[in-house]
């Protein structure tokens, strides 16, 4: 066990990782793996709620999302990167935690709703797909963490998440309900209430200017893209300004951008006051600025992420490793879960042949 404190947090492969999870995530987990004992976890079954006839893309954007991650600065070797599949204590914690939350509580999970209503889902979601939501809290519990990195869209889910935390120790653990969260765990409660880590950017908008970066909306940067595809990806941001001389609003797409990538201070302001004033700025001086800055950023995990491509060897090979890493801890949890709740009648462990 490690004497760090420990933090959970992770992806559903749908694709290549993109701009919001660097900046909305990723970029925080990279900065953490010197002071935390890290988990990462590729949540492949949530891949399924709305792509199970999908199967075969659903495992090799798994192995993208490990080439994404050591792209752009996750280190295997500081840090346990595993596949949700490959830990049954998550799903029989999962199982668990159902019965925790009253059906009308998962519903009303706003992530959840603005999901259904983005990808219009209307009423033909499988039953799966409000369950995601309970399995997330089992992703997360079932390592104890004290936190969770997240985007400002994962908040939500996180809250739940707390509140099975407490549910289960006050009812199998004996915490009292008034109990501080800080305290839950040295009252002598199988879980911590888990913090949410928002990153700096908490929603990075996509190129179109309205919703949130998302590769089924079509308005993603992605981490592996080329420099002329930023650059032409950038010059598609909307701002629905027409003329350099006129004032624009600074809150606006673009300069969402501006602010998470040019990184010297002094030249933001100064293009957030000219652009205000409508100082002869155009949006297309900006945005070639903006996408200098990206590449600059992108070109490096571009380099690191050229090392393992076609070597799907190495990548299964990071992952058998972290996912042996990861059932050590997660039989633990289960084992300290079941014998709270009256489960635990023989003992049991996971091994890999």
């Amino acid at each position: 066990m490690s004497s760090k404190p420990r933090i959970l947090t992770g992806d559903t492969p749908t694709g290549r990782l993109h701009l919001g999870h660097w900046v909305g995530s990723v970029k925080r987990r990279v900065e953490l793996q010197s002071t935390h004992d890290c988990y990462f976890i590729i949540a492949n079954y949530h891949a399924f709620t709305t792509r199970c006839e999908k199967s075969a893309e659903i495992r090799v954007d798994c192995l993208e999302i490990v080439r994404d991650y050591l792209a752009m600065g996750i280190d295997p070797d500081r840090a346990t990167v595993f596949l949700q599949s490959e830990i049954p204590a998550i799903h029989e914690l999962c199982f668990l935690f159902a019965m925790l939350l009253p059906f009308n509580r998962v519903m009303r999970n706003p992530t959840l709703k603005d999901e259904i209503k983005v990808k219009d889902l209307g009423e033909t979601y499988s039953f799966g797909f409000p369950l995601y939501a309970v399995g997330q809290c089992a992703d997360i519990l079932t390592f104890r963490p004290v936190g969770v990195p997240v985007g400002e869209d994962q908040v939500p889910h996180l809250e739940m998440t707390r509140e099975v935390a407490r549910r289960f120790n006050q009812i199998y653990c004996g915490v009292d309900e008034h109990a501080e969260d800080h305290d839950h765990v040295k009252l002598g409660g199988v879980f911590p209430v888990p913090r949410a880590d928002v990153g700096k950017v908490g929603r990075l908008v996509g190129i179109d200017g309205k919703n949130k970066m998302s590769k089924s909306l079509g308005n993603a940067i992605f981490i592996s893209d080329p420099p002329k595809e930023v650059e032409k990806k950038v010059m598609k941001i909307f701002t629905g300004r027409q003329s350099p001389t006129e004032p624009g609003d600074v809150n606006n797409a673009l300069f969402q951008y501006v602010e998470a990538f040019i990184p010297d201070a002094a030249r933001v302001a100064e293009l957030k006051d000219r652009y205000a004033r409508g100082d002869n700025l155009g949006d297309g001086h900006v945005k070639k600025e903006v996408a200098a800055a990206i590449n600059e950023l992108l070109e490096p995990m571009r380099q690191r992420r050229a090392q393992f491509e076609g070597r799907d060897d190495l990548v299964l090979e990071i992952l058998r490793k972290g996912c042996a890493r990861a059932n050590d801890t997660a039989e633990a949890t289960l084992e300290a879960a079941r014998k709270a709740a009256h489960l635990q009648f023989f003992p049991r462990s996971v091994t890999y042949r």
